[in-house]
């Protein structure tokens, strides 16, 4: 037996409440605990072998504990019970609620326990990948073409692959997962899958769900009834009784709140909506698109975003490209927008006809657009509204892109001139690399100080308090 202590033990069991309070008499007398140092739980198991009832039990008892906590090293004990239950220790400790894992023998005494696993890094883009490629073998649609993708312009092969994989989830009811960055044309896939699906003709519902004050969400989505809460004078059907029969378009979808993920999964699951205030569900048939600028994995494992609704979403699977690494697409949609917006100053007084020069293309094609194609129209537009001549000129061009400059240069490019500081300098960019971990970790201190090489959390603690990153911590 170790003679380390811990400042708490908990300890849950399906065992009888005799035998598991003789057992914690024993530990308390054995490793000089005091009462109130063991907290004894019993909980309520369908099977001791059933995984699902072992994860929901184990996992409602520690977020009851408040956990994960910045301020609480967890340990996990992996050999009481059965194999069950230490592959759900093993899960959770990996992933939802971090902790050491230690195991106990006659033969070896206590031993800690450690390898490598990392769900964001080593599993779920993998997993990702089978979905998609598992998307493509099952789901063997037509090949000709298909006039309901003909808005989305490309020439590029990386946006040819996501439409030839979007034409065919389009042929299974599924729900389908839209993954890229910000303007990639998320919606223009969402309208085309519906137009090409058994569901065409019918309500498609768009919804963005970063733009729901997250007190509203339950009742926008899913409805309420009239005095259901403050403000609710009449009865609201909600977005997903107006889809009925159609599809749902949940644009963001990973920045909806916990508990609206939760009834978002209910409503896949079980096809029935509770409007608030209702007594009784509403049956719905709904096909979910769902779409994000989010790294859903990451959020998955820093319990931002639920994994069960992942799974459900990410049955369909697309990843749109970036523009800048969609080759020949930035000249195809450059002349396309110029086309439509002369189109739409046609007739118009004191307007003329506007083409594009090659130099001012050329910048086009430099730029690296981190709006993507909404950024490249409205640069056009604006070229073209602000260019005195009939030519878009690349000066043209220059005074209507939106630069974005960052708020500090690079550390690394100031001159030594006299008053050059360098400890001041590396506390700099200590304090950038500790905010990003921080930041990536959730704000778990274990899991930043790992990433950052740090021996402990209490080293990572020391930093933080030199480089007066406590106040900033506060006021967050």
């Amino acid at each position: 037996m170790s003679s380390e202590k811990f400042d708490r033990v908990y300890l849950l069991t399906n065992y009888g409440h005799e035998r598991s309070s003789a057992y914690c008499a024993w530990l308390e007398q054995r490793c000089g605990y005091e009462g109130a140092d063991v907290d004894l739980q019993e909980i309520d198991l369908r099977s001791p072998i059933d995984y699902a009832s072992i994860y929901n039990e184990v996992s409602k008892h520690l977020k009851d504990l408040g956990l994960p906590r910045q301020d609480v090293e967890l340990t996990l004990h992996l050999s009481p019970g059965t194999p069950a239950m230490a592959a759900i220790w093993i899960m959770l400790a990996k992933t939802r609620f971090p902790a050491k894992l230690i195991q106990t023998s006659k033969e070896h005494g206590l031993e800690s326990v450690d390898f490598p696993f990392d769900l964001a890094s080593d599993f779920l883009p993998e997993f990702l990948q089978r979905s998609a490629d598992r998307i493509e073998r099952l789901a063997q649609g037509p090949t000709e073409g298909a006039p309901q993708f003909s808005k989305i312009l490309h020439c590029s092969d990386s946006v040819r692959r996501q439409v030839q994989l979007a034409r065919r989830i389009a042929a299974h009811d599924v729900p389908v997962l839209v993954l890229g960055e910000t303007g990639t044309g998320k919606e223009l896939f969402a309208e085309a899958i519906c137009a090409a699906s058994e569901r065409a003709g019918k309500p498609f519902v768009a919804v963005n769900c970063g733009a729901i004050a997250p007190e509203l969400a339950n009742s926008e989505l899913f409805g309420h009834v009239k005095g259901a809460f403050t403000g609710a004078v009449v009865a609201r059907k909600g977005h997903f009784q107006e889809a009925h029969g159609g599809t749902l378009f949940l644009d963001e979808v990973g920045d909806l709140p916990l508990e609206t993920q939760v009834r978002l999964l209910r409503a896949l699951q079980a096809k029935e909506v509770m409007p608030l205030g209702d007594s009784k569900a509403v049956k719905v048939d709904v096909r979910i698109i769902a779409a994000t600028h989010r790294d859903l994995a990451a959020d998955v494992t820093t319990g931002r975003f639920r994994e069960d609704l992942f799974h459900r979403l990410a049955v369909g699977i697309l990843r749109l490209p970036p523009l800048r690494e969609r080759d020949g697409d930035i000249d195809l949609l450059a002349d396309a927008f110029l086309a439509q917006i002369n189109a739409d100053a046609r007739g118009k007084p004191e307007t003329q006809e506007k083409k594009i020069s090659a130099s001012a293309k050329k910048l086009l094609v430099l730029h690296p657009w981190p709006g993507n194609i909404r950024e490249l129209y409205h640069t056009l537009l604006r070229a073209a509204i602000w260019s005195p001549g009939p030519v878009i000129q690349a000066e043209d061009i220059t005074g209507a892109l939106l630069q974005v400059q960052p708020a500090d240069q690079s550390p690394f490019s100031r001159p030594l001139t006299q008053d050059f500081d360098l400890q001041g300098l590396l506390d700099e960019v200590s304090r950038s690399y500790i905010t990003k971990a921080l930041k990536q970790s959730g704000d778990r201190k274990i899991a930043a100080s790992k990433m950052l090489g740090f021996a402990n959390h209490q080293t990572l603690g020391n930093w933080i308090k030199r480089l007066g990153l406590e106040a900033q911590e506060q006021q967050d």
